[in-house]
């Protein structure tokens, strides 16, 4: 078997993904690598000793590439993902797809007119807690679903979203949408289905503020992220411009008429999200998302409060990588270029979650009005639902 040859376009926090795909004479091998930052480019080259460091993506487009790892920024997604699929590369795009609604239906339609293959990096759908909560409810622990609830503790919401580029709209649209295009899109799948209305609140009611502020834009992630920064008001060097939530609520209906409702919180002491998800049945939900969590199963009776689930099943993984999820998200992109074939993620799926995210953060600032989502081209939903093959 040959090497796929592939290239890293974002030498950022997510760009450590690449190195599962980085197996030289094993099936895939990183040949080139591209970000405008120099000291970056020489970092990244001390792991992939052997690749072409570039200033620009656009020197990648005639290496002739089987793929592409795109974690740049969020608003960095869309033209360079479009850029790679016409010149016939396929692209892995770290989610979000894209910081807008439109954005999206762009990429899928470069997608869909050049043939090349994309994957984008939805890697929750890997990750062993939601694999659990999914399986338990097709095998009917709680009948047929009506109702999921999310909760999102982002304990590290001042160092992660409010020191660099995602305090910043223009770049993210918000972290509605940034932050919660995961949890949208495993409520989706869990669903069976897709959000057609939403409407939400939310504003900026802790960060705003905090007056001491610092231009980072030549520092990288692990420059300004720190385990002691607490309590979230004694944050220092918060980003020039911060208009971004940290505090929201999202109300959505979906195609099937299930409801759900997204919390979102960037300055809980913890770190985790909480799921409850309501059937016919029965709940579940999950306590800790990681190795050392579990999922509890409620379906037996009624009751008042009780600890003791009718089912309880502990969540395996990892407590890193999300849930060491990572390395497989890799390995089925590697996989799907190399042989095509069905993937735990979807584009359309993706979309979806954008889609939900751009509105309900539309929403928010609109004093809450609702609105909807405009249908994806039934063209790009067999396309891409029939495993990206006309």
């Amino acid at each position: 078997m040959s090497d796929l040859r592939f290239g890293l376009v974002g030498l950022g926090s997510r760009s450590r993904l690449a190195q599962y795909a980085h197996r030289p004479g094993e099936g895939s091998a990183i040949v080139a690598v591209a970000d405008p930052s120099a000291p970056q480019r020489e970092l990244t080259l001390e792991r992939y000793p052997d690749a072409t460091a570039y200033g620009d993506h656009t020197e990648l487009l005639d290496l002739k590439l089987d793929g592409v790892f795109l974690t740049t920024p969020d608003d960095l997604h869309e033209g360079p993902a479009i850029d790679f699929l016409e010149a016939g590369v396929s692209v892995f795009v770290e989610k979000p797809l894209a910081i807008t609604t439109e954005g999206c239906d762009r990429v899928l339609r470069a997608a869909y007119d050049s043939g090349a293959r994309l994957y984008v990096g939805h890697n929750m759908r890997h990750m062993p807690v939601v694999l659990t909560m999914r399986q338990l409810i097709q095998d009917g622990a709680i009948g047929d679903v009506k109702a999921i609830w999310c909760r999102h503790f982002v304990g590290h919401g001042g160092d992660f979203y409010f020191k660099d580029w995602h305090a910043d709209r223009r770049r993210s649209t918000g972290l509605l949408l940034q932050k919660g295009a995961h949890d949208i899109d495993v409520m989706h799948w869990l669903a069976g289905g897709y959000t057609t209305r939403v409407n939400a609140m939310g504003a900026l009611t802790l960060y705003g503020g905090i007056e001491d502020r610092l231009d980072r834009s030549d520092q990288r992630f692990g420059d300004f992220v720190s385990e002691s920064n607490w309590p979230p008001l004694e944050q220092k060097g918060l980003a020039p411009v911060m208009d971004v939530e940290d505090l929201s609520t999202a109300n959505l209906l979906l195609d099937n008429g299930v409801l759900m409702t997204y919390e979102q919180c960037h300055y809980t002491p913890d770190y985790w999200r909480n799921y409850t998800v309501i059937g016919t049945h029965g709940r579940l939900e999950n306590f800790g998302d990681t190795a050392g969590g579990v999922v509890k199963v409620w379906n037996s009776r009624r009751s008042g409060y009780r600890e003791d689930a009718d089912q309880v099943v502990e969540i395996a993984g990892e407590t890193e990588h999300h849930g060491g999820a990572d390395p497989h998200l890799v390995a089925e992109f590697i996989r799907f270029v190399r042989d095509g074939g069905a993937t735990l993620t979807s584009p359309v799926a993706a979309r979806a979650a954008v889609a939900a995210g751009y509105a309900a953060t539309m929403s928010l600032r609109s004093n809450g009005t609702p609105m909807d989502i405009p249908p994806l081209d039934q063209t790009l939903i067999n396309y891409f639902d029939n495993g990206q093959v006309r």
